[in-house]
């Protein structure tokens, strides 16, 4: 008996009702991207793995999928090696490349390889696949589609008010009530360094990071567990309890980290874009959160993170400042700052609101019934001109009973059925079935033409 087939976990199938919601999406997304100036670039699903390792700290890294080289790789593995049981260090030896884990990564290591072509500042948006080797949950998916934009070559602050003004036109396109969390690493760093663990910023940033998920006495013993010191943590509860409006939060770090020029720095860019957001009017929210930290380690100035107002599920956009990521591949000094549309969650919360409108669902406006061959020969013809015109049309393939090829029309919520029979080719007469109404009218094929478009 054959086994029944599967799909590995944390991965879906998508029908094609479901791909029509996708694409809403993704065509949403895309229009933005264009209407703020951005280019489309694509990159290799796989990337070698010594571009990807060491980008996204150590958990990161243990969620990379590796890819296995073809090939006797293990003539180059001793014995030894094998009886140890050492999965990275096996790893290391019989797999080069990994699938991406995100796209700005593979970016950083596009405009290092492209610097010649590019000019300063450089838009770009992606919209791909990426892979994580994490645990399956609610929300979280091992392959899903990130959307990004990034502006690379610049370090002006408008660029990361202007990435505000794009999810802001986004989640205002799709109707989605959303909260923008706003802190900055220099901000983490300043703290790190006040406290005395500046050597920690790591593993604050990763704990502090895991707040939502496993509460404040959570991140106090994964703190305490990386060896900071009680005195250190004590100092660090004023910021990750700190409550009211963003002025208040603002002022409260403002006197934590007063002589402290990282953290002075990271007050000075946070100032600035609340201030440039109150000037802009848009619907979203603004909040500055001194408990986000986005645990990825190349971000060095504002980060930003998006939570749906009326779904529970995690962010649904996130982003910020790296000045040193193209660093590691040979590039110093190129500052970018970049976020990126969790396509997956939006698509789940736009299914728990029903926020899709109907003309989303793309199906074909028509179909033609089969009577035979001379009637469907006569039925191609008409089709072809509909088709010119942009009206999306179909012929059933085979002439089957009337029931089962009206069935067919309903199940794929066709709206009319057109009818060619031996009477509308006498006449040069098309009878059209409005399959909602059940109304049945005879017509010329131009005015079915104005009648569909």
């Amino acid at each position: 008996m054959a086994a029944k087939p599967s799909i590995p976990k944390g991965t879906r199938d998508f029908s094609p009702v479901e791909m029509s919601k996708r694409n809403y999406i993704f065509d949403t997304i895309r229009e933005a991207f264009h209407l703020f100036g951005f280019q489309q670039i694509e990159t290799p699903a796989m990337e070698n793995l010594s571009t990807l390792m060491g980008k996204y700290g150590e958990e990161g890294d243990k969620l990379l999928f590796k890819i296995q080289n073809s090939g006797d790789y293990f003539n180059k593995i001793t014995d030894e090696e094998l009886l140890s049981r050492n999965a990275a260090k096996l790893a290391s030896k019989f797999c080069e490349k990994g699938l991406r884990y995100d796209l700005t990564v593979p970016f950083a290591r596009y405009v290092v390889m492209h610097r010649e072509e590019l000019v300063f500042p450089f838009k770009r948006y992606q919209i791909q696949p990426v892979w994580r080797a994490d645990r399956p949950q609610k929300g979280r998916y091992r392959e899903f589609y990130q959307c990004d934009a990034d502006i690379i070559g610049n370090n002006s602050l408008i660029n990361e008010v202007e990435l505000i003004q794009l999810i802001d036109h986004v989640f205002g396109k799709l109707n989605i009530r959303v909260a923008i969390k706003l802190n900055n690493r220099k901000v983490l760093a300043g703290i790190a360094e006040v406290i005395g663990e500046p050597e920690k910023i790591i593993d604050i940033t990763v704990a502090i990071d895991k707040i939502e998920k496993i509460g404040l006495d959570g991140v106090i013993a994964e703190l305490k567990s990386k060896e900071l010191s009680d005195a250190s943590i004590e100092k660090l509860l004023p910021i990750l309890n700190a409550q009211g409006g963003n002025e208040e939060k603002l002022q409260i770090i403002a006197e934590t980290l007063k002589g402290n020029a990282t953290g002075e720095k990271g007050v000075e860019e946070i100032r600035f874009i609340l201030d440039a957001f109150k000037t802009l009017k848009l619907n979203s929210t603004l909040d500055l959160d001194l408990t986000l930290a986005r645990g990825l380690n190349y971000y060095t100035g504002a980060i930003l993170e998006v939570k749906a107002l009326d779904v529970a599920i995690g962010s649904i956009t996130g982003g910020g400042r790296y000045d040193n990521l193209t660093g590691v591949f040979g590039m110093e000094g190129v500052s970018g700052v970049g976020i990126s549309f969790g396509a997956d969650r939006i698509y789940d919360v736009m299914n728990q609101l029903d926020l899709y409108p109907k003309e989303s669902i793309h199906t074909t406006k028509v179909m033609f019934v089969n009577f035979g061959e001379k009637e469907a020969m006569c039925s191609l013809s008409i089709i072809g001109e509909l088709r010119k015109a942009g009206i999306s049309a179909e012929l059933f393939p085979s002439s089957d009973k009337m029931k089962k090829q009206m069935s067919y029309a309903n199940s794929h919520a066709i709206p009319y059925v057109a009818i060619i029979g031996e009477q509308e080719m006498t006449d040069g007469t098309v009878t059209l079935k409005n399959m909602t109404t059940g109304e049945q009218q005879s017509m010329t094929v131009e005015e079915l033409k104005n009648n569909l478009l």
